[in-house]
């Protein structure tokens, strides 16, 4: 029996990245970027396990329709997408994917990544993939770590007992060091970056997590038994998986396991966990500089700068990270990147919400952009996808006018349908009840103006919907 038949990739797609706002956002985190190549971080994590068993994904709720078209655009289905109804680390998280599993194989394998990691060199990641692969047929708990290029405090670190053949029983896990420790942990050379990556059967994860943690474990289950089935998702019982604790599977198992084996990984990997570590793993011009978008540098170097929709210029800068969004740009040293999170803080304790969305905002649908608003209006860019449709639904402080741009637009008025197509338009008064379709083969695009009192996403009543949403 083949055992990649057995092997269930595990993509973990729930984490947030507020170190690289405004890229990143609560809603549209780093996961789901195009960061280092054509494909995003979600696809690119997914691409590399494409010989084995179609993965499972965790993710958050408010994020399945932007995960689901991702990797439909490279071709991937799930075998399963679990929705998290709220954050509760990496433990929960895994052991969901592996009651799944066991579900569909009593012999599954899980191997877990995270779906915002960079790796390189993919053929070096597949060796040490199966070595992992091997330690986890002989019933060991398998974590991948990272051969250090530099004395990092960015990171924490595992010490193996003797990693000369690759594989190594785990000595301990250390908290991220100070430069000093991390100096010292390089010149040690059994000091390893802690990937978070794993590979282990299913049925010892839970085996070994039951012995160690029961309540939790059974907490999981509850959870799991009592999930819905949502279109292609499985929505987890969210009353009961609050009770689960907030606790990453390091703490849960790993540091407390007598199973634990270190594989070495020297794969060109990377959290891409700041602008500066961005910066690392880049393509580099000849004075240091990242450039991204209309971008130009004059006597400047060893920046980053990106850019969304403007024009950006530097002129006689060093180490300096610019990044320019529709809506916010920052400007940082890249020796201070890691306090971008506290800009990401005041956005949220100041009541605003460029910590939550773009200016562009992707919906099951297609997308839209808000391009202006002001005291009473507010006009947006809409582009719905060939075959989709908008919920039926009404609105309490708000009338529209939609004006087609491109494309071919079935617009339902308290159930009187228009057919409209381009430079044609329509007017939907304060309370009417509506739909929008694309009935089309091509994308339809239309000009929204919204006037009224309150234009608030949250002034809306939902009477029907095609992707569950209340």
């Amino acid at each position: 029996m083949d055992i990649m038949n057995s092997v269930f990739p595990v993509i973990l797609s729930g984490g947030s990245g507020t170190r690289l706002w405004p890229l990143s956002r609560k809603h549209y985190p780093k996961q789901f970027l195009k960061l280092t190549s054509e494909l995003t971080m979600l696809q690119e994590t997914a691409s590399r396990v494409t010989h084995l068993q179609p993965p499972i994904l965790v993710c958050n709720d408010n994020h399945r329709f932007i995960a689901s078209e991702q990797l439909q655009q490279i071709g991937v289905k799930p075998t399963a997408t679990i929705l998290e109804p709220i954050a509760r680390n990496t433990a929960p998280a895994i052991l969901l994917a592996a009651i799944k599993a066991q579900q569909l194989d009593k012999e599954a394998i899980l191997v877990v990544l995270a779906a915002d990691h960079v790796i390189h060199d993919n053929q070096r990641f597949r060796q040490a993939m199966n070595k992992a692969l091997h330690e986890a047929q002989q019933g060991y708990l398998a974590t991948f770590g990272v051969v250090p290029t530099k004395p990092e405090v960015g990171y924490g670190y595992i010490q193996a007992r003797d990693i000369s053949s690759g594989v190594s029983p785990i000595v301990r896990f250390v908290e991220k060091p100070n430069l000093a420790t991390a100096e010292e942990y390089i010149r040690d050379g059994q000091y390893l970056w802690n990937s978070g990556m794993f590979v282990f059967k299913a049925s010892v994860l839970l085996d070994e997590m039951t012995t160690l943690d029961p309540q939790l474990v059974s907490n999981v289950q509850l959870a799991f038994d009592a999930a819905s089935t949502d279109l292609d998702f499985i929505r987890v019982d969210q009353e009961l998986f609050a009770q689960c604790p907030d606790i990453s599977i390091d703490y849960a198992l790993m540091e407390k396991t007598q199973k634990g084996v270190v594989v070495a990984l020297d794969a060109g990997w990377s959290d891409v966990g700041s602008f500066a570590t961005l910066w690392d793993v880049m393509d580099k011009d000849c004075q240091g500089n990242v450039c991204l978008g209309d971008v130009k540098n004059i006597e400047s170097r060893d920046c980053l700068v990106q850019s969304e929709n403007q024009f950006i210029a530097t002129v006689g800068v060093r180490d300096l990270v610019v990044i320019g969004t529709k809506d916010s740009i920052l400007v940082a040293h890249k020796d201070k990147v890691q306090q971008v999170k506290d800009v990401v803080t005041y956005l949220a304790n100041t009541d605003r919400n460029e910590h939550l969305l773009h200016r562009e905002v992707h919906r099951p649908w297609g997308k839209y952009d808000s391009v202006d608003n002001g005291q009473r209006y507010q006009v947006k860019r809409i582009t719905v996808k060939p075959g989709a449709s908008l919920s039926k639904q009404m609105h309490h402080h708000r009338a529209e006018h939609w004006i087609v741009v491109s494309g071919t637009a079935v617009v339902e008025i308290d159930g009187k349908e228009t057919l409209l197509s381009e430079n044609q338009s329509i007017y939907i008064p304060l309370g009417a009840v509506h739909r929008l379709t694309n009935p089309g083969k091509v994308q339809l695009e239309l000009i929204e103006v919204q006037s009224g009192s309150y234009l608030g996403e949250d002034d809306i009543v939902r009477f029907d919907d095609v992707y569950g949403r209340s």
